[in-house]
């Protein structure tokens, strides 16, 4: 196991080498680094932010804004992170804007809905995706946009709480405690959304001892 764990975190710093070099070529206005760095990073972060946001043109804008900012401000990365934190820091920071302009920081209510339905729109095809993955998908739609952005972050994309916090500006215990609400609402929401809670009011029914007489 720690083999694994140390050829993995050797793979991650070689990347982030590869990518440090790239910027540093961005930096110096190397618009072809630039489109390295748009390929390697324009899938996973299209998949990250189709989760979040309202729709697919959003999405887009919110990736060329962040590589927009790459562009302008490549000369101001100091290594204190790395890049792939840094360039999904600026991803999220375009979403989390076009999100609040989109819905004027109102009640987030129908918002939600509206996302989860074009979460819905960009998903695969039915026949392509399993059952378990659609109902955590559809679990995921109903959380508040920050907690579903973290969860999303340390388990899709696999940053650290530390990098998290470092994505999204806050403490890590604010992070933590994002987690844990998350975890806690799709503990008690999931079951419902998979049609257990019938099941198991009629087990526990069927548990229950008997009343009177």
């Amino acid at each position: 196991m720690s083999v694994a764990v140390t050829s993995n975190e050797s793979g991650r710093q070689r990347d982030d080498e590869r990518e440090r070099q790239l910027l540093l070529a961005v930096a110096a206005r190397d618009q072809r680094a630039l489109e390295q760095l748009y390929r390697l990073y324009r899938r996973p972060l299209l998949q990250f932010l189709a989760r979040l946001q309202p729709a697919r043109d959003s999405v887009e804008e919110a990736i060329n804004d962040a590589f927009w900012v790459v562009w302008c401000q490549a000369s101001r990365f100091r290594g204190a992170s790395r890049v792939s934190t840094w360039i999904t820091g600026i991803a999220w920071r375009c979403a989390l804007s076009a999100h609040r302009r989109n819905n004027g920081g109102g009640p987030r209510g129908a918002a939600q809905v509206q996302m989860s339905r074009a979460a819905e729109a960009l998903a695969p095809e039915p026949l392509v995706l399993e059952e378990r993955t659609d109902w955590l998908s559809r679990g995921l739609s109903t959380l508040p946009f920050e907690q579903r952005a973290t969860l999303e972050l340390a388990y899709y994309l696999g940053h650290s709480c530390a990098e998290i916090a470092q994505i999204m500006q806050c403490p890590v215990n604010t992070v933590k405690a994002r987690m844990f609400q998350a975890r806690i609402k799709l503990r008690n929401l999931l079951p419902r959304l998979g049609g257990l809670d019938a099941a198991v009011s009629t087990g526990a029914e069927a548990d229950a001892p008997p009343q009177g007489g």
